[in-house]
């Protein structure tokens, strides 16, 4: 039997997701969505172009993908994970729940029914809506994989970037290795949606290149936790990433887990949320260098706290320590042990594990060799005050308006600008909306109507023959009958 959106009480308790699919299918067709495409077929020696090539299928590809879709501008999401294991949720993530609040729409885009909120309630009700706290990690995995299916959305997965280059007839070539083998795509434009480490990798101290790789990991890693049963594990950091690797360390068997923090005190305040309003949304891009540098730079040093449950998490276990106000100053390994030298002594572990966050780096990215040496970066546009120098800072790529790299040298890599960076170092230009759940829709919808523009921009010679070579007639003549000319009375001719 059909399902009527219409009929259907959506606030009784569960109503399944098949009412709730039908539901969002009526308020697409009520918008006309997805809008219809406008933009010219093009071809490069005999091979279609794509108007945008999507790099990552995870929630910021995915909300950037709803988005130029709406617009009627064609696209294609390449993702290198197995299907349904795209981003880090059910990989590398390892909280158990997330750290945002439940009620952020997060890659909605203004469809209530696109909502987390509405897939829960309909799977599980009202009452189970509110009685939950925060939204379990895996949970909302499997909410992104509905999402995917209920959008329709092209996602190739198996597909690896190993190229990309900019050319100077309009479009760019991405070389992918894929299940069928290597393969070349063109595309008018690319979003590159990568990603905490998009455009790098971890970002480790030196004292990590003096242990052998199997002696250490970072939070990062796609890592066997359940190996480190009956091992002493020293944890680097004392943020998020720290409290999940330490938790998922202990819930798995370690015989103690030191979290090595830097800080005497742990930051108590997360500054990020005070920065959460929909003026610094929309009005970040617009500010003056200094202002958006000093903003992320403040944020910066005065870290972001781990969540309290998180924190909690590990506290639980009598066999972890938070050593506060201890600095590495050195590591060693004799035999299989690991041994770290702290500003607080000696200390003997069997697995060091870094949660030490992530940096811009494209040495260790071979797929943007062609673009990394002419990508214009903050280091080349500003000069902080010495009191706010911040190397995560300075490596940002500085963006345009539409989150474009730009040519750090005009005219040296034509075709640079058409590679877009959705991923999160565009934060130092744009401010949080280009990866993290509250404002992933305001960025996918400035990045969509921006690719929309520059789009038709280049096309307007082929738009304007249209508007010209465009015959459809709202009148047919005779609509009317044309009356003769009589004079009212007392007029002369």
């Amino acid at each position: 039997m059909a399902v009527n959106p219409s009929t259907t009480d959506f606030h009784a308790g569960a109503f399944g997701l098949p009412a709730l699919e039908a539901r969002l299918r009526q308020d697409l067709e009520w918008l006309a969505l997805p809008g219809k495409s406008w933009t010219p077929v093009v071809t490069r020696d005999g091979q279609d172009v794509l108007d945008v090539a999507i790099v990552g299928g995870g929630q910021a590809g995915m909300a950037a993908s709803v988005a130029l879709s709406h617009l009627g501008v064609r696209n294609v999401i390449y993702d290198q994970s197995p299907e349904d294991f795209e981003g880090p949720w059910a990989t590398t993530a390892r909280m158990q729940t997330l750290r945002s609040p439940k009620t952020l729409t997060g890659p909605a885009l203004g469809f209530a029914a696109l909502t987390f909120r509405a897939w829960f309630e309909a799977q599980f009700g009202l009452d189970a809506w509110n009685a939950l706290d925060k939204i379990p990690r895996l949970q909302w995995m499997e909410y992104l994989r509905w999402y995917r299916r209920a959008m329709r959305l092209d996602v190739r997965n198996g597909h690896r970037l190993q190229r990309i280059q900019p050319r100077a007839d309009g479009v760019v070539e991405l070389h992918l290795s894929t299940p069928g083998g290597p393969t070349i795509v063109l595309a008018r434009r690319v979003v590159l949606a990568t990603g905490r480490d998009g455009l790098g990798g971890a970002a480790l101290p030196p004292l990590a290149q003096a242990l052998p790789r199997d002696k250490w990991g970072h939070s990062s890693d796609v890592f066997d936790y359940g190996s480190l049963k009956g091992k002493r594990v020293a944890v680097i950091g004392g943020g998020s990433s720290a409290m999940d690797s330490a938790a998922t360390a202990l819930e798995e068997g370690a015989a103690r887990v030191d979290l090595l923090i830097r800080r005497r005190e742990l930051p108590r305040i997360n500054k990020g949320k005070g920065s959460g309003n929909p003026g610094l949304v929309n009005g970040h891009w617009h500010l003056p260098d200094e202002w958006k540098w000093r903003i992320r730079n403040y944020v910066n040093r005065q870290q972001v706290p781990p969540p309290s449950g998180s924190t909690r998490r590990v506290s639980a276990f009598a066999n972890a320590r938070f050593l506060l106000g201890t600095a590495i100053e050195g590591a060693a390994v004799q035999g299989d042990v690991v041994q770290l030298h702290t500003s607080r002594g000696a200390l003997e572990v069997d697995f060091v594990i870094f949660s030490t966050g992530f940096k811009v780096d494209w040495n260790i990215r071979p797929e943007f060799a062609t673009i990394a040496p002419h990508i214009l970066s903050w280091a080349d546009r500003y000069t902080p005050p010495a009191a706010e120098q911040d190397a995560e800072l300075r490596d940002m790529p500085y963006l345009g308006p539409v989150f474009e790299f730009q040519q750090k040298t005009a005219g040296a890599l034509p075709g640079l600008e058409r590679v877009h960076c959705f991923c999160y170092p565009a934060v130092a230009s744009h401010g949080t909306v280009s990866g993290d759940i509250p404002a992933i829709s305001d960025g996918a919808t400035r990045l969509a109507q921006g690719i929309a523009a520059q789009l038709y921009g280049e096309d307007v010679e082929h738009h304007y023959a249209n508007i010209q070579a465009y015959e459809e007639p709202e009148l047919v003549g005779d609509e009317w009958v044309e009356a003769p000319w009589e004079l009212p009375p007392g007029n002369t001719p």
